[in-house]
């Protein structure tokens, strides 16, 4: 059973990670493309510093941020920073995200609270959005850390998570079932299958992850018909 201060500990690790990987590179390097279109690995390590600060804010019952365009704004703004800049930017984010994560009690981890574009989720699930973050975010560097690297447990939740995320979404209107090679089973597009029934998509935990989080187009996997697009998350 997982708890969100196990996930805040899980968090802190690969944070930790993350920083010992960037730390190694050239300092030129910050500045060359990452896999996430447009953005470089300045843009990456950018948005997961402010990121940790917007969460700080929901903690704290302010808005995630000030405003989308502010958002991008300072990505932007932060992109260009030099490789020492960067890291310790998203350290000193992390760690005042890490004090906010330790200073809640169980009844603060039950609080619901809004995060970006007026959704809503217990304080509790935090850790593990950040802990996404940071695995993902990791991959995106394109800095030797691959989807084949991201931890089984890891993995595995991800892979509910997103399942769940995408079950009943408008913009997915085949029904899905994901089945592991191991032979577990998730159900997410349509509730219901259509004319064309089920699309039954076969693959390991990483095929389906890097899927359904939009870091492949489906390498890895097999399926009784045509993926269908997925919307960006």
């Amino acid at each position: 059973m997982t708890t969100p201060t196990h996930d805040a500990e899980l968090v802190r690790t690969a944070t930790e990670h993350l920083l010992s990987a960037t730390v190694k590179l050239d300092p030129s390097a910050i500045a060359e493309p990452s896999q996430l279109p447009g953005w470089t690995r300045g843009h990456v390590l950018a948005h997961l510093a402010r990121n940790a600060d917007a969460l700080v804010n929901v903690l704290a019952g302010k808005p995630m941020y000030a405003s989308a365009e502010a958002r991008d704004a300072d990505i932007e703004r932060g992109a260009p920073r030099t490789l020492d800049d960067q890291v310790d930017d998203v350290r000193t984010s992390a760690s005042r995200l890490e004090s906010a994560f330790a200073s809640l009690g169980e009844e603060d981890w039950a609080r619901t609270v809004t995060l970006r574009n007026g959704v809503t989720d217990l304080a509790s699930s935090l850790p593990f959005r950040r802990w996404i973050e940071v695995e993902l975010h990791h991959v995106d560097m394109g800095i030797g850390y691959k989807l084949e690297d991201l931890p089984g447990s890891f993995l595995d939740r991800e892979l509910t998570n997103m399942a769940g995320r995408f079950l009943g979404h408008p913009d997915v209107p085949v029904a899905v079932e994901l089945r592991a090679e191991d032979g577990r089973t998730w159900r997410t597009g349509a509730r219901e299958a259509g004319e064309e029934g089920l699309l039954v998509v076969v693959g390991g935990p990483v095929a389906l992850v890097g899927w359904l989080t939009g870091r492949t187009t489906g390498s890895g996997l097999s399926a009784s018909g045509s993926l269908p697009p997925l919307p960006a998350f």
